[in-house]
């Protein structure tokens, strides 16, 4: 199975993830949410071939989250914490979220 090689001018969570890596982070995104399972579901159907370390990890680090929390933020119940939640991670959550959703009005 080849491995895809970073240019030597890019980082390396800029290099995509291969196979092997995909899958296992597939795996380890089972939910026991039907609902979680739909959106990470569509996720790795758009953004799965193409995906960067960079994201597997925002990824590993929303799957840290228990269900409901999870659900809550992808319905965008509310956001992520700064403390936890760089960058990357609101960056993947946003691909994750239903397109043409936004913010509920305070």
């Amino acid at each position: 199975m080849p491995q895809t090689v970073p240019a030597s001018n890019q980082p390396a969570d800029a290099e995509i993830l291969g196979e092997r890596e995909l899958a296992r982070l597939q795996w380890r995104c089972r939910r026991g949410l039907l609902e979680n399972d739909i959106f990470i579901t569509r996720f790795f159907e758009r953004y799965g071939p193409r995906m960067t370390r960079a994201q597997a990890q925002a990824v590993d680090t929303l799957m840290d989250l228990p269900d409901n929390d999870l659900l809550d933020l992808l319905l965008r119940r509310k956001e992520p914490e700064p403390a936890w939640a760089g960058a990357e991670v609101a960056a993947v959550l946003e691909l994750m979220r239903p397109p043409g959703d936004k913010k509920p009005a305070a």
